[in-house]
């Protein structure tokens, strides 16, 4: 199974005082052990970088760019980083006007835009209901992975 890792689960596992972070590491730790592949997008980046330097008071993790950055490499040595590509472009218009996404969830229609270019079936998320709508993937939370285990 390849999976998309979801933005959410990158900014737990970056900030070690989150109260999900052993969740996220024991989910990703169970994924990749048993030899799934798991990929994130430029858009992922994008949107992870945005939360860890906003401040704690507008819901971010306050961090430093340089913190931010460190945080970053580990994340891209972690998971494999696939490409932006007009297909996505294309293929987000259509999720966008096919599902009527407005304001927010046009950013989670460009993740499952990748996905779809991508052939990625599945993607982790906290965030389930963002992604319900989208019947051409498989959503999974962070728990539901971890209920798996033999």
């Amino acid at each position: 199974m390849s999976v998309l890792v979801d933005t959410n689960l990158l900014t737990k596992l970056a900030d070690l005082n989150q109260p999900k972070n052993s969740i996220v590491n024991d989910a990703v730790k169970y994924l990749l052990g048993k030899g799934e592949t798991a990929y994130i997008l430029p858009q992922n980046v994008y949107e992870f970088w945005a939360v860890a330097t906003r401040p704690p008071a507008n819901n971010g993790l306050g961090m430093t760019s340089e913190a931010a950055n460190a945080r970053l490499d580990e994340i891209l040595g972690m998971f494999i980083l696939l490409p932006d590509t007009a297909e996505i472009f294309a293929q987000w218009r259509r999720l966008v006007r096919n599902y009527d996404c407005k304001g927010k969830p046009s950013h989670d229609a460009r993740l499952v835009a990748g996905m779809i270019v991508h052939q990625i079936p599945t993607i982790v998320t906290f965030n389930k209901q963002d992604f319900i709508r989208y019947s051409a993937i498989t959503i999974f939370t962070p728990d539901e992975v971890l209920l798996q285990r033999p």
